[in-house]
């Protein structure tokens, strides 16, 4: 059955002391606000808990493109396809998201199917363009928080993955845009007051500690989880999920 709501993993507590499987799950329709930040370190799980949101999302339909800055082998499976963009093509993933986006905004296209635009590495991708060109930096940064300000009303998506999202790499605060940030691993604490200023406390992070696939969710502001990311029983089924979603 196709839903409206995401799995974004499940409850931590429940899953470490009852061993129970509880779904941590949000609204991501045309309605809310379903941009998604993904963080964590080298090792914590981001790239595999990627690829599981994209099956997700692809299982709900809609137009997707993949920009993949680093290529490395967590999208192997997606290389060649017509919607995958890898190191220096990620750019024109971003741009033709944005001139979706535009034609939506100046009428020219009244639909609302859903677009989403998946970018790994995101804030790689923005270090290293401020070092070869600050001008095209500065432009790609503007195109992401337009994307970010005014994609919810017009049914498109930003699903953006990194290691630490500072602030530099978002222009005009967009960063706050995201309705639904997840942290995963062992981040420090200034990854926390960066994304997730309103849940120190909650997180406690002289007590807890999390593993990899382990983390942190804030669902719309509102709403903190601790999630733990369950292995597939089926990843071949996963991966062909996403493969189509870009074919």
């Amino acid at each position: 059955m196709i839903t409206n709501r995401l799995n974004i993993g499940y409850d931590l507590d429940a899953w470490n002391t009852v061993k129970m499987r509880i779904p941590v799950t949000v609204d991501v329709s045309l309605s809310t606000n379903s941009h998604i930040l993904l963080s964590g370190l080298s090792g914590s799980g981001k790239s595999y808990h990627l690829n599981q949101i994209f099956a997700k999302l692809a299982k709900q339909g809609g137009e997707f493109y993949f920009a993949d800055y680093k290529g490395d082998d967590s999208f192997a499976h997606l290389r060649g396809l017509p919607h995958y963009y890898s190191y220096k093509e990620t750019l024109t993933a971003l741009d033709v998201v944005y001139s979706r986006l535009n034609d939506r905004l100046s009428g020219e296209d009244t639909s609302r199917k859903q677009i989403t635009l998946i970018y790994d590495e995101y804030m790689a991708n923005i270090l290293a363009l401020m070092n070869e060109d600050k001008k095209k930096a500065v432009e790609v940064m503007n195109k992401i928080a337009e994307i970010l300000l005014m994609g919810r009303s017009m049914g498109v998506r930003l699903v953006a993955s990194m290691q630490r999202p500072d602030a530099v790499a978002f222009s005009h605060g967009s960063r706050l845009n995201f309705g639904i940030i997840c942290v995963l691993g062992g981040a420090n604490r200034s990854i926390y007051e960066m994304l997730c200023p309103d849940f120190i406390e909650q997180i406690d992070t002289e007590n807890r500690r999390f593993g990899r696939g382990e983390g942190v969710v804030v669902l719309q502001g509102s709403r903190l989880k601790f999630v733990k990311v369950a292995v597939p029983q089926d990843y071949k089924k996963l991966q062909r999920l996403c493969i189509k979603a870009l074919s």
